[in-house]
Order: C-alpha cells, then structure tokens, then sequence
C-alpha cells in the first residue's frame, strides 16, 4: 500500500524545517530525534513544502488549479521515495509498476533526491575467509613494498548460456553501501576463466577445459603459468 503523509505531519516537518533555517538535511536529523516512531521523509518533502507555502498558502499544494489535484502529485512523489527506501533494490520499471506512474518520473524523482542505482559486488566466500582477508590487509599495510611483487588472480565462471548480468542488481542509497552478496558459482559451473594482475601489467586470461579443483588448479601453476608470466622480467618473477 503506498504510503501517504497526513496534514499534521506535514504541519510537523514544516515546523521542523524552519526550526533548522532551512537546512533540509538537518531537518531529516531533528525530525527524526523527534519523531521516532513515524516514517522519516527525504529532505526534499522539507524543501518542496516551503517552496508551495508561499505561492499558494497550502502545504499540499503544488501551484494546480485544485488542491484535489495536487495532493496525489505530492503523494505521488513520496510514495516513490517510501518505495525506494524501504525495498531500495527495486528497479525504476517495478516501482513505476506498482504505482501506476511513468518510468521516467520514477527516474527523475530518484535522481532529484541525490539517490543513485549502485551495483553489487559477487563474492566466493567460505567460513573463515574474512577474517583471512582481514588479516591479509593488516600485513600489506605493514609492508606496502610487497604490493609491486604480488600476483593478485581471480577466476570467473561462465554458464553455457552465456555471462551473468549484474546490472540490473542494484541498491538505490544516497551514499554508496558497498552492497556483496556471496555466491558458490565454481561449484555449480563447469567453465572458469582465470585472469591475474601484476602491478599495472594485466596477464592474458587462461579457460580451464573441466572444471576447477585443486588438482586442476595445481597443474595450472606448474605447467601453464610460467609460459604466462613469459613477458614479466626475471628478477620480478624471482621476488614475485
């Protein structure tokens, strides 16, 4: 159900915004110390209230010819930003969907509100592994000369239909989350392609034929590395 703001709480957060001086972004702040148990706006409901307020005496007004007309294009606004806060991994076709609005207004509201689609990072994690890698910062930070000698690898994994398509997961925020999700993709695909990365030199990439184990992986780093490491300087190897 889209969520709408009653009058008294529009009369709240314009009270609210001129006790900040118009700081939009300190209203959202005190309005919430204030409010704790109600649904906090995003700082352009503040700022559009007292945009409306002197031109047409009313809260919910937006300059129409009705105040009929204009509490839906208010409500309108809101419900899209209710909806992008509350489940900001929703694509602007879902949203514009289930409110019955044009993809385009959903859009250009988002992006009036500062909030921007930020991708998702896949991670292949088992248990232990982040305090590994944790432990793993820790010691680069302590010897950052070691960052010139170190090969950093990956291995990506394809389906026979084709490459997996992230764009369209994504989260809507202000300010980057740095959203991960762990997956177990080398478990389940048959076909990897491994790639690596020396300083600022990019190694060619290699495809496994069968599937990636650790007998596979051991007879990659004995017979197929070195010839892939080919143009990389001896002495670098020899510290590598």
């Amino acid at each position: 159900m889209p969520f709408v703001f009653s009058h008294v709480e529009y009369c709240d957060m314009y009270f609210v915004y001129g006790f900040c001086d118009g700081n939009a972004r300190a209203a959202v702040d005190e309005y919430q110390r204030r409010f704790p148990d109600r649904w906090i706006p995003f700082r352009g409901v503040f700022s559009r209230i007292q945009q409306t307020m002197p031109e047409t005496g009313c809260l919910l007004s937006v300059a129409v010819q009705s105040e009929r007309e204009a509490v839906p294009l208010i409500n309108t606004r809101e419900n899209i930003l209710e909806m992008a806060q509350r489940s900001p991994r929703l694509s602007t076709r879902r949203i514009a969907s289930r409110i019955g609005v044009r993809r385009m207004q959903v859009w250009r509201t988002l992006h009036e509100e500062d909030l921007h689609p930020y991708h998702e990072q896949k991670l292949h994690l088992e248990p232990g592994d982040p305090n590994q890698c944790m432990d793993l910062c820790h010691w680069i930070t302590a010897h950052p000369q070691m960052l010139s000698v170190i090969l950093f690898t990956d291995e990506a994994s394809f389906t026979r239909d084709g490459i997996n398509n992230s764009r369209n997961l994504h989260t809507w925020s202000h300010d980057n989350p740095h959203e991960t999700s762990v997956t177990n993709f080398q478990r389940r695909f048959s076909v990897n392609v491994w790639c690596d990365l020396l300083v600022n030199k990019l190694i060619r990439p290699f495809v496994f034929d069968n599937n990636l184990t650790g007998n596979t992986y051991e007879v990659f780093l004995r017979n197929e590395l070195p010839g892939l490491l080919g143009d990389i300087p001896l002495m670098t190897r020899r510290k590598m």
